[in-house]
């Protein structure tokens, strides 16, 4: 018989839309061929899934991999080889570099620099600014572009958006989900006293404090109502903006990241110092288990890593000087399948978190679940495995993490993106071979699709 799928995954429980079964599933020509009980021979490459669970590839549809301008502390490279190692096959890469990300030139520039070099697919946003506002429309259609994404509140970098007049003319410019960080800036500026002439780094979450997220929030979603505009909120932190988002469904989405599921104020202050900051904070636990609850509820949309990488040079600098961001892309899904086995969350809820979720929200193309068409990204995890995360097994450039000696149930032991094994058992496999994510809201390529 003649050989016609590149490869078959065997012995595996998938899981498919209809739920886990236990199943083959093959791979031809970069896409899911079929689904079911299969015959091995009928593939150039067999790979072995007994005891192992099948997941849709996890999409982490937010990144800063630093690229161009800050590569001491990430590139392209290096950010997706960290991913591909945590079992991401898909990444959404952040338009605060320098240059930034603001039009046609600095989008391509990035797809070209990722050519040959990004282990996983990808797609860059572009960011919202005043120059660029009446040309979002667009922009924001162009091949390799996820979408615009706003700064209300000063963060890394230059990117900001933080007045009503701006912020309309963004959310009336263009159909896509907008992507946003919300901080209210007027009161970021007005409460930096607090720690302007220094002061420790347990304040962050004083100085961010509920408020100044809040404030935001509560403005961006009456704009978007204003404009007629759907929006996604980024990094929520707050038990208070859970509810908001809650009522707002019809325009809204909400992403949480691990870092404020599994970390509390003020003890990851006391432990971690200033590798604990971040924009929006880390806070109390109240909060923390606020954001549980609002993932119980099926309130929380996505789960995005918000990988912000800085060397452990800048981050020992004293607080307010110390940059906010730590890297995440590589312990996402270990530390959510260490929530999953601790009862945190379930299966099913962490697939729709992980990739069902991002495919929706943005309208990813061909990839957010496991099914005949799709492309043949998967994540291989073992749900039982215990590992700790261990310093050498990083790939970030800025070589550490928060969770540096964290044990861990549950392991991401295959990262494979459309039918190429990138990553088995902690070891990278091949080079490089990612591509630009396709959208059903861009233009095609040159080319054809």
């Amino acid at each position: 018989m003649a050989r016609n799928w590149d490869l078959i995954i065997t012995g595996g429980q998938v899981f498919t839309p209809s739920g886990l079964v236990a199943a083959d599933v093959a791979v031809a020509g970069g896409t899911i061929a079929d689904i079911g009980t299969l015959d091995a021979a009928r593939a150039d490459e067999v790979l072995d899934a007994k005891g192992l669970v099948v997941l849709p590839g996890v999409i982490d549809t937010q990144v800063h991999f630093r690229e161009p301008g800050l590569e001491h502390k990430e590139d392209l490279e290096s950010g997706t080889r960290a991913a591909v190692m945590g079992g991401v096959t898909a990444v959404f890469e952040m338009p605060n570099t320098s240059p930034a990300t603001i039009d046609a030139a600095a989008l391509n520039e990035k797809l070209t620099r990722a050519e040959g070099r990004a282990w996983c697919d990808h797609a860059f946003f572009i960011g919202a600014a005043a120059e660029n506002a009446d040309r979002l429309a667009e922009l924001e259609r162009l091949p390799g572009c996820c979408g615009v994404k706003i700064f209300m509140g000063s963060s890394t970098g230059s990117l900001l958006v933080h007045d009503d007049d701006t912020l309309r003319r963004v959310l009336s410019h263009g159909r896509r989900r907008v992507a946003v960080h919300s901080e209210d800036e007027v009161r970021l500026r007005e409460r930096f006293e607090l720690i302007r002439e220094g002061g420790k780094v347990a304040q962050h979450p004083e100085w961010r404090d509920v408020e100044t997220a809040v404030r935001s929030t509560k403005r961006v979603l009456r704009l978007a109502r204003e404009t007629g505009r759907r929006i996604h909120v980024l990094h929520v932190t707050t038990a208070e903006e859970a509810p908001l988002l809650a009522a707002a469904k019809d325009i809204a989405t909400m992403e949480v990241t691990p870092q404020h599921l599994t970390l509390a104020a003020p003890y990851c202050y006391e432990e971690l110092g200033s590798f604990a900051q971040m924009n929006p904070p880390i806070r109390e636990a109240r909060h923390r288990e606020a954001l549980w609850e609002a993932v119980r509820l099926g309130i929380v949309d996505v789960i995005g890593s918000d990988h912000a990488p800085h060397t452990r040079e800048e981050k020992k600098a004293d607080y307010p000087r110390s940059p906010s961001g730590m890297p995440g892309v590589q312990t996402l899904l270990p530390l959510l399948l260490d929530h999953l086995n601790a009862g945190k969350l379930t299966l099913e809820r962490l697939v729709d978190l992980t990739s069902a979720g991002a495919q929706r929200i943005y309208n990813i193309a061909g990839k957010g679940r496991i099914a005949v068409g799709y492309d043949g990204d998967f994540t291989l995890v073992d749900l039982k495995a215990r590992k700790t995360v261990e310093h050498d097994w990083l790939q970030s450039k800025c070589g550490w993490s928060p969770f540096e000696g964290k044990p861990i149930t549950g392991w991401p032991v295959a990262t494979i993106i459309r039918g190429h094994v990138a990553m088995r058992d902690d070891e990278l496999l091949g080079g490089p071979t990612g591509r630009p994510v396709r959208f059903t809201e861009t233009l095609p390529r040159e080319g054809g699709d």
